[in-house]
């Protein structure tokens, strides 16, 4: 769980957006080497969102000060605009 929470927050700290799958069995839809388009992420990252939907649905839950990391573009990002 640890290892979980700290790369959830590097990916945060890199202006990634942690989306994780709102169906577990989607794990298995998805291959190595994917690519998706993901159409208003940064409206919904903005707004708050929590799920987004399409072929295989994702969530996304942030904390307002992780939105506004990443809506910065990034930890040192947001550092620099402070």
């Amino acid at each position: 769980r640890s290892f979980a929470r700290i790369h959830r927050a590097n990916l945060i700290a890199q202006g990634i957006v942690p989306l994780t799958f709102a169906d577990e069995a989607d794990y298995e839809r998805v291959e190595q080497g994917d690519q998706w388009r993901i159409p208003g992420i940064r409206a919904t990252v903005a707004a708050g969102g929590t799920e987004l939907e399409g072929p295989v649905r994702l969530e996304l839950r942030l904390a307002a000060r992780e939105r506004e990391i990443l809506l910065a573009g990034g930890l040192v990002a947001h550092a620099r605009a402070v």
